[in-house]
């Protein structure tokens, strides 16, 4: 062997060796209503392995913890991991300075449930908990397209609508660990009733059921039969909108440019409190795209202070809707470093 050859194989293998002790991992949690997904996350995002709990078989946190802890041990052997940096936990009322989920309305596990204390009696490790909408923003700041911005705010739509906001580079959580619930803003004063309890809140409009409900009301405005013909107003999901919308359906159509419309005014005023570089959004009904980003855009210039124009655009969240969670949750433990 020659010594260019030497020096090539040499140069390789203290790659390799430098890699190796250079990786490092973490777990992300996301705990949903009906299930709990688990990732073992390297530090480069890539979800090495996975594990799945269905949350609603528990009604007591220490038997809920107990298997929790125990999929984190069975992805950790699988793997040959002897360590992880911590673990990050996305929750609905997840409270960032308690560690702790408060009385989330859609668990099963009812109270204010101490995650931090309970895994610190299996795993001495960081436990940083979040809520779900704040770890998706992290997870994109870390892992997505908001890579090197210091601010912006993240907008997800599904069965609710949550919100991130970063400042200077950090997650904002307020005085009480529960900052940026967009979602719960009020846009149309005693307009429609919000599972909050107040009415008119962003979420009514713009969530997956906001906008079921708005393709109801169009299609009867309108008196379409065609419309999903044979589908009932109690039938009819997001999804299906979405479809229709982008066939060309004209209810379809005119229910996202409602929903554009709204949700472009409560982006152009979330402008205004924290002059953020972008605005990203996720979440089922952002795949529709054109039929929901045509309109939110227009209505978003449209309404945006003038002073802020031109200094913030919309994006789509460039994490997978299926890792999204878990790497968002598993980012959460960078906030501790």
């Amino acid at each position: 062997m020659d010594i260019f050859s030497y020096l090539c194989i040499l140069k390789i293998l203290m790659n390799q060796i430098y890699k190796t002790m250079n990786t490092s991992y973490a777990i992300g949690i996301d705990i949903g209503g009906t299930n709990t997904d688990m990732g073992l996350v390297r530090n480069d995002g890539k979800i090495v392995d996975h594990r799945n709990l269905p949350t609603n078989r528990y009604t007591e946190l220490k038997p809920y913890i107990k298997d929790i802890m125990a999929s984190i041990s069975e992805m950790m052997k699988a793997n040959d991991v002897a360590e992880i940096e911590g673990i990050g936990i996305g929750a609905p009322n997840g409270n960032f300075y308690t560690g702790c989920v408060d009385n989330a309305p859609n668990l099963t596990i009812k109270g204010v449930l101490d995650f931090q204390k309970e895994m610190h009696e299996y795993m001495d490790v960081p436990v940083v908990l979040s809520n779900d909408a704040n770890a998706a923003a992290f997870g994109e700041l870390v892992y997505g397209g908001a890579k090197g911005m210091q601010h912006f705010i993240m907008f997800t739509l599904g069965t609710g609508v949550g919100s991130g906001i970063v400042v200077d580079g950090k997650l904002v959580h307020g005085s009480t660990g529960g900052a940026g619930e967009l979602g719960h803003n009020i846009l149309i004063p005693e307009g429609r009733q919000c599972s909050c309890g107040r009415k008119g809140c962003l979420e009514t409009y713009t969530s997956a059921r906001g906008i079921v409900q708005t393709y109801c009301e169009t299609r009867k405005e309108m008196d379409d039969t065609q419309s999903l013909q044979g589908v009932e107003d109690k039938d009819v999901t997001s999804k299906m909108i979405g479809d229709a919308a982008n066939a060309g359906d004209p209810v379809a159509l005119k229910t996202y440019e409602k929903t554009g419309y709204l949700l472009g005014i409560a982006m152009a005023n979330s402008v205004t409190f924290s002059a953020p570089e972008a605005i990203f959004l996720m979440g089922g009904p952002a795949k529709v795209g054109e039929p929901l980003l045509k309109p939110l855009r227009e209505s978003f210039k449209k309404h945006l202070l003038n002073i802020y124009e031109g200094s913030c655009d919309i994006h789509i969240s460039q994490l997978a809707a299926n890792e999204v969670a878990i790497l968002g949750a598993a980012a959460l433990i960078k906030m501790k470093k």
